[in-house]
C-alpha cells in the first residue's frame, strides 16, 4: 500500500467513525442513554496513518519466511484458481484471511454479500450499544501488538481514552475491523453474495451472484452466528401469520418505524434484550417479551471459559471430553447484558412473561393475537422474533443442495444417557482442520475442502469461528490444516525442485590461484 493510500484509508476510517458513533434519532429517543465515547484526537489522522506505516515497518520484521510456497494452478479451462475462498469478510474472514497470509499463502480472495463497511452484525441490526466482551479482549491481530484493537483505539482516541473506556461502542469495533481490512490491504469483494458449491476436477467451483463462478483449492466459511442454518422463526408464526406481520430480530430495520404500536417480541437472548430496548427508546406503546425459561438469567459461564488452556486445548480433547464441557456450558445458557436488561427496565411500557412459549398467533382486525402456554392472551401490532438460530444447512443457500450429506454429531457420536442435548446434536462434526464431513462418504466430496470457520464450529473448536474471545486460539488448527493440505498436495513438486536445485550460493573462484595440483 503506497503512502498516499494510507493517507486516504485512514481519514475515511476517521470521517467514517465520527458520523457512526452519533446515536440514531437522539432527539426522539427517550430512556436511557449510551456512555458517551471518550473525545476523539485532534490529531487522530495523523496518529492513525503512523500506527498503519508501524504496522507495515512490525510486518516487515517479521517477514521470515519470505516467500510465496504454493504452487500456483490453472483450471483446464484456462481460468484463475484460487489457492483459498473464504466466503464472509467479518471479523473472522478478515481475521482468516490475515492468518493465510502471514503462512506466505497469498493466492486468496474473500467474498461477502453486503457493501463495504456493513459486513457483519455491528453497524446493521445490531441494537446493543457495547461490545459484550471485556475491552482488552484480542483476537484479529494474532499477536501482532500494533494490529490489535488497543492500539487502533489509542490512536484514534488517545491513551487517556483507552483508560477512560469501559467496553467497544459496536460503531467504534466496525471503524476497526475497516482499519484493519485497509491496513492489511486484504482482498475483499462486497456484494457477491455465494450461492454453492460444486467439485469441478481437483477444484471447488464457488458459484455466486455478482460475479462469474470461481475456482478454489480450499474453501473457508466465515459466516458468523447463523452461518450453517439460519434465524429461526417458529413454525407457527411462519405459516399462520403474513410475512408483514413479524420481522426478525436480526433484520437491518429501524425500530421507529414501530412508534406507538404495541410490541410483542419472542425470545430472551441478548439481540431480543437490544431490539425491546430501542423499540421502547422510539417510542413503541408497549413491548412485552415472551421468554421460556422461568427466569432470566444470571451466570454466565463463557467469562470463566476465557483462559489459555480451554481455549488453545479443548480442540484437542476427545470427542466424549468435547461434549462433557460444552454441554455443561450450553445448560448454563448466556444471560443478556446488563445494559440491555437496564434499558428496558427503564420503561413502565415494558412487560416480561417469563416462562411463557406461545402457545397460538392468529391474525384479526384488531391486531394479531399472541396465546401463550402461561394462560394469557393479548393483541398486538406486530411481532419480532428473536429464537436464535438453527444448524440445518437446509437453510442456507450456499449449502441446501450438500445438506443431506452433512454429518453432523448425532451422526458420529452417541450422546450419554445423563448428557443428552438435541440441540448440540443438531452441529456439524468437523475434521480436526474444520472441514465438513462425508455422512456417506465419496457423495459429495467436495465437502473435504470446505472448512467451517462460523458458529457451526462451535462443539468441534469451542467458540471460536463467530466469537471474538476464542478467535485468537481457534484459527491455529484451521490455518494449519489448511495450509498441511496445501503442502501434501504440493510436496512432490517442492522436492522434484530441490532434488535438482543448481542456484549458486558460494562461488569458489576467487579460490583458483590457491589451487595445488595433485603430487604426482
Amino acid at each position: 500500500m503506497d503512502f498516499e493510500t494510507i493517507v486516504q484509508a485512514c481519514q475515511e476510517n476517521i470521517d467514517g467513525l465520527t458520523v457512526r458513533l452519533r446515536v440514531p434519532h437522539r432527539a426522539a429517543r427517550a430512556g436511557l442513554l449510551p456512555p458517551p465515547a471518550p473525545e476523539m484526537r485532534a490529531d487522530a489522522h495523523a496518529r492513525l496513518v503512523a500506527l498503519t506505516r508501524r504496522v507495515h515497518h512490525d510486518l516487515e520484521i517479521l517477514i521470515y519466511p519470505k516467500d510465496e510456497w504454493v504452487v500456483p494452478r490453472r483450471h483446464p479451462e484456462g481460468r484463475h484458481v484460487y489457492d483459498v475462498v473464504i466466503v464472509g469478510a467479518g471479523q473472522c474472514g478478515l481475521a482468516v484471511a490475515f492468518g493465510l497470509l502471514r503462512e506466505r499463502v497469498g493466492n486468496i480472495l474473500v467474498l461477502d454479500r453486503a457493501p463495504k463497511g456493513r459486513e457483519g452484525p455491528w453497524i446493521t441490526y445490531s441494537r446493543m450499544w457495547t461490545l459484550r466482551s471485556p475491552k482488552h479482549v484480542t483476537g484479529p491481530d494474532l499477536g501482532i501488538p500494533s494490529l490489535a484493537p488497543r492500539s487502533w483505539f489509542e490512536a484514534v482516541f488517545g491513551e487517556d481514552g483507552w483508560e477512560q473506556l469501559g467496553k467497544w461502542p459496536r460503531q467504534a469495533w466496525q471503524a476497526y475491523l475497516d482499519w484493519y481490512r485497509a491496513a492489511l490491504d486484504l482482498p475483499v469483494c462486497n456484494d457477491v453474495e455465494v450461492r454453492g458449491f460444486e467439485q469441478d476436477r481437483d477444484f471447488v467451483r464457488v458459484l455466486t451472484d455478482g460475479m462469474t463462478p470461481v475456482s478454489a483449492r480450499k474453501v473457508v466459511l466465515a459466516t458468523g452466528l447463523e452461518g450453517v442454518g439460519g434465524w429461526h422463526v417458529p413454525a407457527m408464526v411462519r405459516d399462520k401469520l403474513p410475512s408483514t406481520s413479524w420481522t426478525l430480530c436480526t433484520d437491518d430495520v429501524d425500530s421507529l418505524a414501530w412508534k406507538g404500536q404495541r410490541i410483542a417480541v419472542l425470545g430472551a437472548g441478548a439481540t431480543a434484550w437490544d431490539r425491546t430496548a430501542d423499540l421502547l427508546e422510539l417510542g413503541a406503546a408497549h413491548v412485552a417479551m415472551y421468554m421460556r425459561r422461568p427466569q432470566i438469567l444470571t451466570a454466565n459461564p463463557f467469562r470463566y471459559l476465557e483462559k489459555a488452556g480451554y481455549l488453545r486445548h479443548y480442540a484437542s480433547m476427545d470427542d466424549a471430553d468435547k461434549w462433557r464441557w460444552i454441554q455443561t456450558i450450553f445448560a448454563f445458557g448466556q444471560p443478556p447484558t446488563q445494559d440491555g436488561v437496564d434499558r428496558c427496565a427503564a420503561f413502565e411500557t415494558f412487560s416480561l412473561h417469563p416462562g411463557a412459549a406461545w402457545s397460538d398467533v392468529e391474525q384479526t382486525h384488531d391486531g394479531i393475537r399472541v396465546s401463550a402456554s402461561d394462560g394469557s392472551t393479548a393483541l398486538y401490532d406486530h411481532l419480532f422474533i428473536g429464537c436464535g438460530f438453527s444448524m440445518d444447512p437446509r437453510n442456507r443457500r450456499e449449502l441446501a443442495a450438500l445438506a443431506d450429506n452433512i454429518a453432523t454429531w448425532t451422526d458420529v457420536f452417541t450422546a450419554p444417557e445423563e448428557q443428552p442435548d438435541p440441540w448440540l446434536a443438531t452441529y456439524p462434526y468437523l475434521n480436526r482442520d474444520l472441514s465438513l464431513v462425508e455422512k456417506v462418504p465419496g457423495r459429495t466430496p467436495v465437502l473435504a475442502h470446505v472448512h467451517c470457520f462460523n458458529y457451526g464450529a462451535t462443539v468441534t473448536n469451542a467458540h471460536s469461528g463467530a466469537s471474538l474471545s476464542g478467535l485468537r486460539y481457534g484459527i491455529e488448527p484451521l490455518i494449519h490444516g489448511i495450509t498441511h493440505a496445501l503442502w501434501k498436495a504440493d510436496e512432490p513438486e517442492h522436492f522434484a525442485r530441490v532434488s535438482a536445485w543448481a542456484v549458486v550460493d558460494t562461488d569458489p573462484s576467487s579460490l583458483k590461484r590457491h589451487r595445488r595440483p595433485p603430487n604426482p
